[in-house]
């Protein structure tokens, strides 16, 4: 696996971007908020509660692995979205 760990700022869009690449052709793109007042701040901001997130993913037709989040690695409420609704990735949500 090769890690980029180079986090760059993306003034346009509001955020840093960090790139992740896993092989063989596989890249994963996190985003973080430059500011409190960016839109990916403010959507975040709106989607505190993971109970309130699973019920918006599951009209879109994203299914949970699980009814109600449990307890993660962190200590925090976590949830799995279905690798089949989610172009064959295994998304957690993570409640803050």
């Amino acid at each position: 696996m090769r890690d980029e760990k180079q986090r760059k700022p993306l003034p346009e869009h509001g955020v840093y971007t960090v790139f992740v690449e896993l092989p063989p052709d596989t890249k994963l793109e996190f985003l973080l908020p430059l500011g409190d007042k960016r839109p990916i701040q403010d959507f975040l901001n709106k989607n505190k509660n993971i109970e309130k997130a699973l019920k918006s993913v599951k009209p879109l037709g994203i299914r949970p692995l699980d009814e109600k989040s449990k307890i993660g690695a962190h200590n925090k409420p976590v949830v799995f979205l279905h690798p089949k609704d989610c172009g064959r990735v295994l998304v957690e949500l993570e409640q803050e």
